[in-house]
């Protein structure tokens, strides 16, 4: 079997693949090259992948391609018709990530709700060297007791956000984008009641058709002033341009970002001119990237793999 990972960056160059040694002939590339992607996997019987759009553009010449195994849960890059008219099987990886994400959504949270950007720079400028007060406490912040903390998408990060959540004394409530989720664990609301009485909102779904842009304009309008949103599901769920607006007016207190429309973003993406650090902070799509993270994450490939190898179905999707 001839192995190619097309974008092993994306995993870290901290993480060992020589494992995969084991199972074939293994080529390994740092990063997609467009005009070269097609090329490199022409003899491939296994293509490992994580943003690389999965067509026909770039697999119809790779005839020997059984196996499209995805370092991600997201499946949105594979064109399924395609592939399933060709009987090329495709695997993903869950639940690698969940500690990892939920962690980095209180970070977010924290960061903004206790405007830690402020408190450290009157420390570091000096400022409270030459107070004469004990303490410090100019910006206003509030503890988590007693809100509403509102998920968007209650699946396995989501659920696991609610659980810490719930830990600091929320009242976790939540809204499913598909419809599907009968939860009874906390309140199911429409979105616009979550929208309404939700404190904090974290956003955990995956970008499909339903929530593409799902936080638009009017959404911001109908949220609380005190509100904070925080995104570790899908950029495209958040319209950038109403978000930068929404915190410019004060329609809403702060967000916490860590997926953009556009990674990386153009340099005149309308949250990269927000420059208060007290209302918004953005991390580069890292939530999920913990060492320990990415091992599991690895490891669930090279699972995939040799279950599939066997003739065993694991983490196959075909949707």
């Amino acid at each position: 079997m001839k192995i190619v990972f097309m974008e092993a960056d994306n995993l870290g160059r901290d993480i060992d693949l020589s494992m995969f040694d084991r199972l074939g002939e293994v080529t390994v590339y740092g990063a997609s090259e467009p005009f070269e992607d097609a090329d490199r996997i022409r003899d491939a019987d296994i293509v490992i992948a994580n943003k690389v759009l999965m067509n026909e553009a770039l697999l119809k010449s790779a005839e020997r391609v059984e196996l499209i195994c995805l370092t991600a849960t997201g499946t949105n890059v594979v064109d399924f018709p395609y592939v399933n008219g060709r009987g090329i099987t495709v695997t993903n990886v869950k639940g690698y990530s969940t500690m990892s994400v939920a962690q980095h959504t209180f970070a977010l949270l924290f960061y903004v709700y206790e405007k830690l950007a402020y408190y450290d720079s009157f420390v570091k400028s000096g400022e409270y060297a030459r107070s004469d007060m004990f303490c410090h406490f100019s910006q206003p912040f509030h503890e988590l007791a007693g809100k509403i903390w509102g998920i968007v998408g209650l699946g396995e990060i989501g659920r696991k956000v609610a659980q810490i959540a719930t830990a600091f004394g929320c009242h976790v409530v939540y809204y499913s984008t598909s419809g599907r989720n009968g939860n009874t664990s906390y309140p199911r609301l429409d979105f616009n009641t979550l929208l309404k009485t939700s404190n904090i909102i974290s956003i955990h779904a995956p970008l499909h058709a339903a929530t593409e842009k799902l936080f638009d304009a009017s959404a911001f309008d109908r949220m609380k002033k005190d509100a904070i949103l925080l995104n570790l599901g899908r950029g495209p769920i958040v319209d950038q341009a109403a978000l930068a607006d929404a915190l410019d007016s004060g329609k809403i207190a702060g967000a916490g970002i860590d997926v953009l429309e556009q990674e990386p973003p153009e340099p005149d993406d309308p949250l990269l001119q927000m420059q208060d650090s007290k209302k918004l902070i953005v991390t580069p799509h890292m939530a999920w990237a913990t060492c320990e993270a990415r091992r599991r994450c690895a490891d669930e490939v090279y699972e995939n793999i040799a279950s599939w190898m066997k003739g065993v179905k694991r983490n196959v999707v075909t949707e």
